[in-house]
């Protein structure tokens, strides 16, 4: 094997590391129906006929959010090199008239009092990771800043809010959700694997986006296991999807038509978007 072949060979390897870390779960649906997701570099639009175009180029965002007049908003996020070992990030926001505008500039760091699990009352949510006990916090339009409840969680990864203000949130390998008051409820305990409990930089990540439907079920991407869950309001947890070798599903929705979209990544760093439809039909994108 030449240098040359080792060395793609290692750049690739490093690849799929990075996407086994930290996937994106970044998938939603506007009001006209049209998709959008993210591929780690770029947001794509599935349109209702089918056609898929890069909207947002260059950007790393894990998390995308439509507002309720169709306003996309992401992140971009980038490391300065080891020499200075800092990173930085923006918020941009795509404006159904195609324009793309900055809500945050450039900024050092990471983002650690902006989220994007938001509610129609205009309050905002996100994980405060800095202490021990880890909460969950919300930003009120009247820009109040408070905890949402005073549990603790352990080790908050993703997060989904509801239009009312429900919030699920993945507390490592656990499906938890907080009403309005702050009042907690485990949906379900180590989806992942029940022999698991301990969180770890290996496992972290092993459940990815958590999304709901409007008869109240919840939905997981249980990456490392390659399925999605479905958790319904009677407390039954089923397996409901099975993704094929190499690909694995990262997040996902169900849409206004009741058709179920999986985010899926691969171990190869590629990225599509599977369409499970009402009649049980699978198209891939």
């Amino acid at each position: 094997m030449t240098y040359l072949r080792i060395f793609l060979t290692v750049t690739s390897l490093l690849a799929c590391f990075v996407v086994e870390a930290h996937p994106g779960i970044g998938i939603v649906e506007d009001s006209k129906g049209n998709i959008f997701y993210t591929d780690l570099k770029q947001v794509w639009k599935i349109a209702k006929d089918g056609t898929k175009k890069v909207v947002v180029s260059n950007v790393h965002t894990h998390e995308l959010y439509l507002d309720e007049a169709d306003n996309l908003f992401g992140e971009h996020l980038w490391y300065n090199g080891e020499q200075k070992n800092t990173w930085g990030y923006y918020v941009w926001r795509f404006s159904p008239d195609g324009k793309l505008d900055k809500v945050i500039p450039d900024t050092e760091g990471f983002p650690s009092n902006y989220g994007f699990a938001r509610d129609h009352h205009g309050s905002m949510y996100w994980a405060d990771r800095t202490q021990p006990c880890q909460k969950v916090t919300r930003k009120k339009i009247n820009n109040t800043i408070t905890p949402l409840s005073d549990q603790c969680f352990k080790n908050i990864r993703w997060m989904k809010s509801t239009a009312e203000g429900t919030i699920y949130v993945v507390d490592f390998q656990d499906l938890k959700k907080i009403d309005a008051q702050g009042n907690v409820v485990t949906v379900a305990q180590q989806i992942f694997d029940k022999k698991v409990t301990e969180s770890t930089i290996e496992n972290q990540n092993s459940v990815g986006g958590v999304w709901d439907d409007p008869a109240g079920n919840l939905y997981a991407a249980v990456i490392s296991n390659q399925e999605v869950k479905k958790f319904s309001k009677d407390g039954k947890e089923e397996t409901i999807l099975k993704t094929t070798f190499p690909w694995r599903p990262s997040g996902g929705l169900v849409d206004s038509k009741g058709n179920l979209w999986i985010l899926e990544c691969s171990i190869a760093n590629a990225v599509r978007v599977e369409r499970i439809g009402v009649d049980g039909k699978r198209k891939a994108y």
